[in-house]
Formats: C-alpha cells, sequence, structure tokens
C-alpha cells in the first residue's frame, strides 16, 4: 500500500499540468487625423500592429470615392482602421500614439496644408472601453496643459469604415521620396522611433 500511494505521488509531481493559454483576441481601432498616408505609416510601424487600412469614416454615403470625400461634402473623414494584437500593445498605447506622433489633435478641421473636415482628427470607438479611454486620456492631456491649444478631437461611435482605393494603401513605403512625403509623412517615423524606441518596429 505504502509503495502504491509513492508511486502515485510521484507520477502526479512529474506529470505536467495542461493549461489552455487563453490570448486576447485581436481588436480593431480607426483613428482619423489629417492625410491618411502619414497617419497609416506611423501605425504600421509600432510592435503589436498586424494591418492597417487607409480609408473613410464618419460620413453618411456608402462606398465613398475618395474625389467625393475630399470635396468635404459626404461628411467621412480620411482614417486608418488599425488592427493590433491587445497582448503586445494596448490600445491605451495606441492612443498615445495617436495624439503624441500621428498628427496635432488641437488643429480644426485641417491638418498641415490639408484643409476641411475630411481632415479632422477623431477618434472613432467600436466599444464603451476604447470611448472612456480616448475621452480620459484627452481630459488627462487636457488637464496636464499638454498643448499650448485646446484639443479638438472627436470621440465618436464607429458606425461604418470603407477600404480607400488601392492605389492609397501603403502609400508612404510605395513613395517614399514623393515630396509631400517626405515634408510631412517621413519626419512622423523618425519622431516615432525618438519617442517610442521600445514600440518602433
Amino acid at each position: 500500500m505504502l509503495n502504491s500511494t509513492r508511486a502515485a505521488l510521484t507520477a502526479l509531481v512529474l506529470l505536467t499540468p495542461r493549461f489552455d493559454v487563453i490570448r486576447p483576441e485581436p481588436e480593431i481601432a480607426v483613428f482619423a487625423g489629417g492625410c491618411f498616408w502619414g497617419v497609416e505609416a506611423v501605425f504600421e510601424h509600432v510592435k503589436g500592429v498586424t494591418d492597417v487600412v487607409s480609408g473613410y469614416s464618419g460620413g453618411s454615403l456608402e462606398n465613398p470615392t475618395y474625389e467625393q470625400v475630399v470635396s468635404g461634402h459626404t461628411g467621412h473623414a480620411e482614417a486608418v482602421q488599425v488592427r493590433f494584437d491587445p497582448a503586445i500593445v494596448s490600445y491605451e498605447t495606441l492612443l498615445q500614439v495617436f495624439f503624441a506622433v500621428a498628427h496635432d489633435p488641437t488643429q480644426l478641421d485641417r491638418q498641415g496644408p490639408d484643409i476641411g473636415p475630411q481632415y479632422r482628427s477623431a477618434v472613432f470607438f467600436s466599444n464603451a472601453r476604447q470611448s472612456s479611454a480616448a475621452r480620459s486620456y484627452i481630459e488627462q492631456l487636457t488637464r496636464e496643459k499638454t498643448y499650448p491649444r485646446p484639443i479638438v478631437t472627436q470621440v465618436v461611435p464607429l458606425r461604418r469604415f470603407y477600404q480607400a482605393e488601392r492605389y492609397h494603401q501603403d502609400y508612404l513605403r510605395l513613395h517614399p521620396d514623393e515630396p509631400y512625403i517626405m515634408m510631412y509623412d517621413r519626419p512622423k517615423l523618425e519622431h516615432l522611433r525618438k519617442a517610442f524606441p521600445a514600440l518602433y518596429k
């Protein structure tokens, strides 16, 4: 009896428990901050981001074209859809990158040389947690007077996201020497690398 008990205990010690490893599901974040070429490029260089798509959100017209959106009459903003792994990078960290690197959240209906409501600053949230995180972060930035001017970023529910035309996707990677890219977008990548070295890929 004693020997059989010892044998059972030995087997129990040697038996490796099997656990189901639960990984969080990939999530989607949608941001608008001016021309989507540069915003897309910034998030493409963030560790934990698995895919970024340029497109349009916030308007009423279904399946808008670029020409319709840039007219400023559809209500859409140029936006990016960011798919990310929350086990590697949090939504809160993406908010940091969005506000600190991807654009200037104090410019109303414009970013740099691009003017119109289609270039507005916006966070399109898909659930209550994203909404709360975005509003809380804006409140924190405002309270700490991070910017010399008021933050004008909209925090609004995500209704639909429409993918932009193929020629807009991966624009910076495909056109690295275009004057607009060199002047306005490539400096954002350098800023990201310096401000968030552990995130940069």
